[in-house]
């Protein structure tokens, strides 16, 4: 083990036990490879006990989302979806149907591939919004009640909520579960194919990854077992929700391969680069993010920090996930921290991994 491997371990080491972190993995590489760093600690296991290690696998949550947009520019090149097409040209009216009605006017069948892509649709989420005096799901789920909830029940809860503003509205975001949900459902009418048979088929097997799939709380995996997820200080066991979330959440993987992913994703692998210019064009989601093409861009204000901050591109996930570029230090940068209550550590973990590498 170098010097500088020894102090990415050390920054793993000192995240167990703060901010009820019970366990991290992360991956570190370098463009040019001359950096290839991959480390964990706490315990994966809650039941057995069994130790964290690089190769453990995780729920990348919502950095699923970077997947499913790699699938939505992929078909969109090869012109098998038109990401400037109303959704309407490839969803049927039952499932769409007033959706988003603001203020009297009905959008439902305006909104765009791309509105749903870079988070621009108004919808509201399914997930975190809070019905009209109720509870909203994730409420729901922090409580412990833990359902499957398919498309078709998203898109009805969906209804019962208030979308954000009109689709397309100039330099607004809003961020969606719902969004994703949608392109799921586009991708599979238009492929004929399982969200599963086209994660399989345009990303898993073409990238070799061997310990990355769409997780399904009936399928036993016995040597993929994904790490606990916890809620402050206990786990948070959710399979059938998480089993649910096909295209805006429900990805298993090791920090390596998510590093894997991640490099096909912006060495043009996956799709071609020339859509970059197109995807990079951010709106403001909530502070400091802002979204783009399914990628957030983070960098904290110089006031936050008291030495500059390069920036990351890339996604998060609600439990802590994490997968992004740091361009200015060429560096890819995977990993989670497995806390929900927490949803600014892996931030801040990132930056304490890119210290540790430049010190």
């Amino acid at each position: 083990m170098t010097e500088k491997t020894k102090k990415l371990q050390t920054v793993l080491d000192a995240q167990i036990g703060k901010g009820n972190i019970y366990n991290v993995v992360a991956a570190v590489q370098s463009q040019d490879l001359s950096l290839n760093f991959a480390g964990a600690a706490g315990i994966a296991n809650a039941q057995t006990g069994m130790a964290m290690t690089p190769d453990t696998p995780y729920f990348i949550a919502s950095v699923t989302k970077m997947y499913t947009a790699a699938i939505i520019l992929r078909l969109h090149e090869e012109m098998h979806i038109n990401l400037d097409a109303p959704i309407s040209q490839y969803l049927p009216n039952s499932l769409i149907r007033g959706i988003h009605i603001y203020k009297g006017t009905d959008y439902s069948d305006r909104i765009k591939v791309s509105e749903l892509v870079n988070q621009s649709s108004g919808l509201a989420d399914f997930e975190a919004d809070k019905p009209r005096g109720g509870k909203s799901v994730l409420d729901e789920l922090k409580a412990g009640h833990d359902r499957s909830i398919d498309t078709v029940e998203a898109i009805e809860i969906v209804r019962g909520l208030s979308p954000h503003f009109p689709p397309g509205t100039r330099g607004k975001a809003y961020y969606s579960n719902t969004n994703y949900r949608l392109l799921g459902e586009i991708i599979e009418s238009v492929t004929a194919k399982s969200m599963t048979a086209n994660f399989d088929e345009m990303i898993f097997n073409p990238l070799g990854l061997q310990h990355t799939y769409l997780y399904e709380c009936t399928t036993s995996r016995s040597n993929d077992v994904p790490a606990t997820i916890y809620l402050k200080g206990a786990p948070a066991y959710v399979p059938r929700y998480l089993a649910s979330n096909t295209s805006d959440g429900g990805i298993v993987s090791t920090a390596s391969e998510c590093i894997l992913f991640l490099r096909a994703f912006f060495e043009g692998k996956l799709f071609s680069k020339t859509l970059f210019e197109r995807m990079m064009t951010w709106n403001s989601i909530f502070f400091p993010l802002r979204y783009g093409y399914g990628l957030m861009y983070f960098q904290l204000p110089r006031f936050f920090w008291p030495t500059p901050l390069p920036e990351f591109i890339g996604h998060s996930g609600s439990i802590g996930s994490f997968a992004f570029i740091c361009p200015s230090q060429s560096l890819y940068l995977a990993g989670t921290v497995n806390q929900i209550a927490s949803p600014a550590k892996p931030f801040f973990l990132m930056i304490n991994l890119i210290q540790a590498v430049n010190n």
